[in-house]
């Protein structure tokens, strides 16, 4: 249970006292939380001994901006006593990506890197991998994203020609597919290598991966110069393409060491109030590229943390991931994360860069880190100036920083979807897409399938159960519009902004029409707007319009599949997954079914005249 110290209990308490709050810590390690005046918690951190780290906050005179500016809204301070540091760690870690503190370094938290894995099959396959590990298969990574792992596997199946076909599809062959005409795999699905051979390959495969380059080159020299002893020159030719293949790529490598090390270097890097954490991967002496990390939910600049954002970085990503035997770091966080690796139950080494190829990395690190840095001010310059642009547009005092994107997909009527994207500060919220089944409505009515959709959505907003948008957008003309209009008037949401986007005879993209409700006019009154092509507001409306364009399909495709896998035979009620089969397989088909008369299903065990004709009326 936690040992709470609450100096303010209740609303008309006398302001926070650190003083009787520090005269209760213990000297124990934990966990604390600076909890404000509505008892929400700014902050979470750990302790070796908490005594001692609350009472920093309140003795240090040269903290940082984040930190003076949360310790004038403590209110009131919790702490939890853990056995260790290590354990204090795994709660901090709970508690901040349960609360989500605003004055916490919160990285987001990227479930799993991308693998390559060979399989445990008889004939292993060479595949890519991301989430959980099976016992039977062997896997090699991380790897910093997905591109980098595409590009070993293509480098595998050039050298080493194992098979990345799906089990199903192996065992299925009856002869060799293109990947084998364009000597990318050997067949085995049919036979044209032997086991021992193949065994071989993944062998060597498997070494090339641990980062055994020189191992696997020697041997594969040694087997060149057996097989061109043995009068077997096409094989040897092989063996010898394959050996300069693999020094190629060595060679090619931009950054490699004489060595086999697997490391991480992270670097952390601040500028224009924003912050970057660089990770960059060399596994087996290979660079094999950077993933770049950038907080979110903070509400401050850490420019100036550096070291303390690389913390705590490494405290949230370390418990999730397995760490190499080393981390070259920026700054020497020894002592600070030794708890990260003593509850992960590692043995891991880090620190500054000990030689002139780890620097060379770490520079490396630090300039991909700007690089990203400069990318993302750039994104939000541009989508700050596209917003500014529509603003302009609508004739808005402030930017509509959430908007709302509708669009109807179907198939001439079948599986209608509707979908509602959403735009938050210019960029795509995905989290917050959705997506509305439409039904009961005559197939077709893309008048209807708005108004259910629209009004399925908004009754929330109006209910106050979800956040209503600056701006809603209809991918659509007047009437899609009118009925946009229809909707908020009956929810009460009038208020809402909203516009229309008609497609010009053409469906060109930059022809498109702007249909915007003048409030300045009677009620129904639109205004016509043809932006110019180039125009950074029609641009961010055409990347919405497009996005939910693309996420309706995206549904209604998967709707309509869905509905044609689905077997009349599954609404007869009285026909469960027995029945259902010995009928397909009596009349071989859902065809045969349905041109058999009542006589004819009589004769299918199980099959008695009444559910005979229940079978028959539901088929015609």
């Amino acid at each position: 249970m936690p040992d709470s110290v609450d100096p303010a209990a209740s609303s008309g308490a006398a302001p926070f006292d650190p003083a009787s709050l520090l005269a209760g810590l213990p000297d124990a390690p934990g966990v604390y939380r600076m909890l404000g005046v509505q008892d929400e918690v700014l902050y979470v951190g750990k302790a070796k001994n908490l005594k001692k780290r609350v009472s920093s906050y309140f003795q240090r005179s040269n903290k940082s901006p984040r930190i003076e500016l949360m310790l004038t809204q403590v209110q009131r301070v919790e702490i939890t006593v853990t056995r260790s540091e290590a354990e204090a760690l795994i709660l901090e870690n709970t508690l901040i990506k349960r609360l989500a503190p605003k004055y916490n370094i919160l990285f987001r938290d990227d479930k799993s890197y991308p693998y390559i894995v060979l399989t445990g099959d008889e004939y292993p396959r060479l595949a890519f991998h991301r989430g959980s590990f099976s016992r039977q298969a062997r896997y090699f990574g991380p790897y910093p994203n997905s591109l980098a792992v595409r590009e070993s596997i293509q480098l595998l199946q050039k050298i080493f020609r194992l098979r990345t076909c799906e089990n199903s599809v192996f065992a299925h062959r009856l002869r060799p597919c293109l990947l084998y005409q364009i000597k990318r795999c050997t067949a085995p699905c049919v036979g044209l290598i032997t086991h021992e051979d193949y065994a071989t390959d993944v062998r060597n495969a498997e070494m090339f991966l641990q980062g055994q380059h020189n191992q696997v080159i020697d041997q594969l020299t040694q087997a060149m110069q057996q097989a061109a002893d043995q009068l077997n020159f096409e094989e040897a030719a092989q063996l010898r393409d394959q050996v300069r293949a693999l020094q190629a790529v060595l060679h090619r490598q931009y950054v490699s060491s004489t060595g086999e090390e697997n490391v991480d270097i992270l670097a952390a890097v601040s500028a224009g109030g924003m912050f970057c954490v660089n990770l960059a991967m060399v596994r087996g002496g290979q660079h094999l590229g950077d993933c770049a990390h950038f907080p979110r939910g903070a509400a401050y600049s850490v420019a100036g943390e550096e070291a303390a954002g690389l913390q705590a970085f490494i405290e949230q990503h370390y418990l999730k991931h397995p760490a190499p035997a080393r981390l070259i770091l920026q700054h020497d966080l020894q002592s600070a994360c030794a708890a990260v690796f003593e509850a992960a139950g590692v043995n891991v080494k880090l620190g500054l860069p000990r030689n002139e190829q780890e620097r060379v990395w770490l520079a490396m690190a630090e300039q991909n880190a700007r690089l990203a840095l400069a990318a993302r001010q750039r994104a939000a310059d541009s989508a700050q100036a596209r917003l500014e642009a529509l603003a302009e547009v609508l004739d808005c005092a402030e930017l509509p920083a959430r908007i709302e994107c509708f669009d109807i997909s179907h198939t001439q009527g079948e599986g209608t979807v509707a979908s509602c994207v959403v735009c938050v500060d210019g960029s795509m919220k995905k989290s917050e897409y959705r997506r509305f089944n439409i039904s009961g409505i005559q197939p077709g009515d893309d008048y209807a399938a708005m108004r259910q959709a629209l009004t399925r959505r908004y009754e929330k907003v109006a209910t106050g159960q979800a956040v209503a948008p600056d701006l809603i957008i209809i991918d659509g003309g007047k009437g899609q519009l009118g009925v946009a209009h229809e909707v908020l008037a009956e929810l009460g949401l009038q208020h809402l902004a909203s516009l229309g986007m008609a497609k010009g005879e053409a469906r060109k993209p930059g022809e498109e029409t702007l249909l915007i409700g003048d409030r300045h006019k009677e009620k129904d009154g639109l205004e016509s707007v043809h932006l110019a092509a180039h125009h950074p507001a029609l641009h961010l409306i055409q990347e919405i319009r497009d996005e939910a364009h693309r996420f309706a399909i995206f549904g209604h495709r998967a709707r309509r599949d869905k509905a044609r896998r689905r077997s009349k035979l599954e609404d007869v009620s009285g026909i469960g997954g027995e029945r259902r089969r010995r009928l397909l397989a009596y009349f071989g088909g859902l065809q045969g079914v349905m041109a058999a008369t009542v006589e004819d299903l009589c004769r299918v065990e199980g099959i008695g005249r009444t559910l005979a004709q229940q079978i028959y009326d539901a088929l015609h």
